[in-house]
């Protein structure tokens, strides 16, 4: 367990954009993930989509890592943000492309 939230760790403090996710930003596996990956690509940031169905281990982990009980979960500059909801209210307010460029990531 401790294994999987120390990699979990080093993918959200090594990249400045990390979404856990089911599936690849390419072939997202279900209709949140899939979502979350069109607002990210629409505001043009850099990312690193990670497959939590690649391992149940990491699927549990990342919830545990937060205490957010879903998927997906983005992280920018090692903060948690929020999931597929949190991500589309703050998009839509213009909220989230703030945070981008409040962090440098934008």
């Amino acid at each position: 367990m401790t294994d999987t939230h120390t990699q979990i760790d080093n993918e959200v403090k090594s990249n400045d954009v990390v979404l856990f996710m089911k599936g690849t930003a390419d072939m997202p596996m279900c209709g949140f993930s899939g979502r979350s990956v069109q607002i990210l690509q629409h505001l043009g940031v850099p990312f690193k989509d990670i497959n939590v169905l690649a391992s149940d281990d990491l699927r549990q982990g990342i919830k545990d890592y937060t205490n957010w009980p879903t998927i997906p979960q983005l992280y920018v500059k090692g903060e948690f943000v929020g999931g597929a909801d949190i991500m589309y209210e703050m998009f839509q307010s213009g909220e989230l492309k703030q945070l981008m460029a409040d962090k440098g990531v934008a």
